[in-house]
């Protein structure tokens, strides 16, 4: 999971999301596709991007329907917290929630190991990382 927080969804903020979203993913290289929804400000960043050399000019920007139901899926568990209310009081709160339903999700899919090769618990190195940063 990947997530910006803005209270905009211009073109800067989309170009901020996109530049995170490569740094967390650095080690498996620059994304050969993006799937997104039909926002305008996304299909400029992409090109701003690729236009200042920070992604290669061949990335493909898929906005198409059925792709990104697939990536909202995720949103269900955030739906289900939130309940009748649909949103947070505040950004710290909001952050806070999701960076800890993200832990929640690498230890769900056993990617411990990945964050925290040869410790004895890589689980606990995990929520220990989140819990620092939250």
């Amino acid at each position: 999971w990947t997530f910006y927080l803005s209270p905009k969804r211009n073109v800067a903020a989309a170009k901020r999301f996109l530049a995170k979203a490569v740094r967390s993913n650095a080690s498996a290289g620059y994304p050969r596709v993006i799937n997104t929804d039909k926002a305008p400000s996304l299909a400029m960043a992409i090109a701003e991007l690729k236009s200042e050399g920070i992604g290669p000019p061949t990335v493909e920007q898929r906005q198409v329907k059925y792709l990104n139901n697939i990536l909202e899926g995720d949103h269900g568990r955030l739906k289900q917290i939130l309940g009748p209310k649909g949103a947070f009081k505040n950004r710290t709160s909001a952050y806070r929630t999701l960076k800890g339903m993200e832990a929640m999700h690498s230890l769900r899919k056993g990617q411990g190991a990945m964050f925290a090769y040869g410790q004895p618990n890589p689980d606990a190195v995990i929520v220990n990382r989140v819990s620092e940063t939250a």
